[in-house]
């Protein structure tokens, strides 16, 4: 039987000795929330499957902060955006301190929140015990660089391995690739694997199959960013690619482990493509492509875009695009890794600047 929402775990203490409702000071609201919050989840722990593996992982506060997003993100109106969210969790480095400011600044208490937050953390509890690995915009294997763009989503599923720092690129283009795009993907992903870097792409057929298929080929690594929950392949005929991806490289979802594919999905997927990588290499793409939104986000990210002169002689927005700061048109296999070599030494010339002056500041 489910607990009654007015007593057990999931009350408030709010009424004095005489049976009447006592106002709460904010500090006590705080205090009543917090106790309430780890009830639920060491209650669920104790109750459910997950049992003393997710009681035992409440002291390092991972789990909670995990239910709390969850309940976070499920408790927005209809239509709001996840990036709410997100901004406050950047802002106050803890999903559960912004879990309890809102219950403290609410008028009156809410019941059905303690239900939310006791399903988001008996999920979190389900998802660990079936193996897969939910990351906060919080925690420290959150990929650093996705972390510092806007559109940064506030959790991801990975299933394969997280590697801090992954000097990846992008390599990305048309569904309905030509004979000779699919070529120069394969060709430049090689060429990526044996300078040691990562090669990121959708896992879409087209160029992005051949750039992933490439990497493994090539015994490098290859991480596939996908627009639907991790449970999901989409194309279905990748499902097995998808699976070698996870086994020798990373595969990595924004979505809910159940969603479906979407169109708008794979727009978001894209923004993460562009913030985790270095740069984006941009083989072949038509006027209203993923890709094409994958570049003009690259450049608002600060990401070098590398084109392939095919692109530029057919597409308009490719030709506007050229000549903006960071944009590099190549019309050979040299010329792309240049640019790729020139990326990647930039970011080691910013790393080691910025590590140089954290220590002065010691």
């Amino acid at each position: 039987m489910e607990p009654a929402l007015t007593d057990g775990p999931f009350a408030l203490d709010d009424t004095r000795s005489d049976g009447h409702a006592a106002a709460a000071s904010p500090e006590e609201t705080l205090d009543q929330v917090e106790r309430m919050f780890y009830s639920v989840v060491v209650g669920l722990g104790s109750a459910s499957g997950a049992g003393a593996a997710y009681a035992v992982a409440v002291p390092d506060h991972r789990a909670d902060e995990h239910a709390a997003l969850v309940a976070l993100l499920r408790s927005l109106p209809k239509g709001a955006r996840w990036n709410t969210v997100t901004e406050q969790l950047l802002e106050r480095g803890s999903a559960v301190d912004v879990w309890t400011a809102e219950e403290a600044d609410a008028l009156l208490a809410r019941p059905e929140r303690a239900e939310l937050l006791a399903q988001a953390a008996a999920d979190v509890a389900r998802w660990r015990d079936q193996g897969r690995c939910l990351v906060g915009i919080l925690d420290d294997d959150y990929p650093a660089r996705l972390r510092d763009v806007h559109q940064a989503p506030p959790f991801l599923f990975a299933a394969g391995q997280l590697v801090a720092d992954d000097p990846a690129i992008a390599v990305v283009g048309s569904r309905r690739a030509t004979p000779r795009s699919l070529e120069i993907a394969s060709t430049v992903a090689t060429e990526l694997v044996k300078e040691g870097v990562t090669v990121l792409s959708g896992l879409a057929d087209g160029v992005d199959g051949a750039a992933h298929r490439a990497a493994l080929d090539a015994g490098g690594r290859t991480v596939a960013v996908i627009g639907t929950g991790i449970d999901r392949t989409y194309p279905a005929v990748n499902r097995e690619l998808q699976h070698k991806i996870a086994a020798h490289g990373l595969v990595l979802s924004q979505f809910w482990p159940d969603a479906p594919p979407q169109p708008h999905n794979f727009i978001m997927r894209n923004a993460v493509m562009s913030g985790y990588g270095r740069a984006t290499v941009v083989v072949q793409a038509g006027e209203h492509s993923g890709a094409r939104a994958q570049a003009r986000m690259a450049v608002e990210h600060g990401r070098p875009v590398i084109l392939t002169d095919q692109v530029v002689a057919d597409t308009e927005w490719a030709k506007h695009l050229q000549g903006r700061p960071g944009v590099h048109v190549a019309s050979s296999l040299a010329e792309v890794m240049d640019q790729v070599r020139s990326a990647l030494n930039q970011d080691r010339e910013v790393d080691a600047l910025l590590a140089e002056l954290a220590g002065s500041m010691l």
